[in-house]
């Protein structure tokens, strides 16, 4: 009863909760996003974020415990859009932004699950160096595009 006396619905609540999630980013910070090499700023970021021990973002896993019913997913849908995908398309610019700006943001999913949640020792055991280097040509590809 309390959740609708103040939010409205669960949904509003959801809402509420993934706009929070999204007000501070971590990747997409104002200062990687002023970066000379945003592109080498972003795989840095990512490759930290994604440490092997380190909490996953909240966001993060909000969405993914949530993605199996379609009202969360279509409440996060609208907040990635309105968000991390609207800021990332606006650094990025150019041909394709909405679709190199979408596949950064799936990098940083698929990144997230694999390294950091399932650990699998090909990505959580490697040198963060290593990974940044393997990771910089497919983040520079996509920030800058390759038209």
């Amino acid at each position: 009863m309390l959740v609708n006396r103040y939010f409205g619905s669960k949904q509003q609540l959801f809402a509420e909760v993934a706009a929070d999630t999204m007000r501070n980013p971590v990747i997409l910070a104002p200062d990687n996003l002023a970066a000379s090499d945003l592109p080498l700023a972003l795989t840095r970021a990512l490759v930290q974020v994604t440490a092997p021990g380190a909490t996953p973002l909240d966001g993060f896993l909000i969405l993914l415990h949530s993605a199996s019913s379609p009202q969360a997913a279509k409440i996060g849908r609208t907040w990635i859009n309105r968000g991390h995908q609207s800021t990332l398309e606006a650094a990025i610019k150019g041909k394709l932004a909405p679709e190199r700006a979408g596949i950064f943001l799936a990098l940083v999913a698929g990144l997230q699950v694999m390294r950091q949640m399932i650990e699998i020792a090909a990505l959580a055991k490697a040198d963060p160096r290593d990974l940044e280097r393997l990771l910089l040509p497919a983040v520079r590809n996509l920030v800058l595009g390759a038209d």
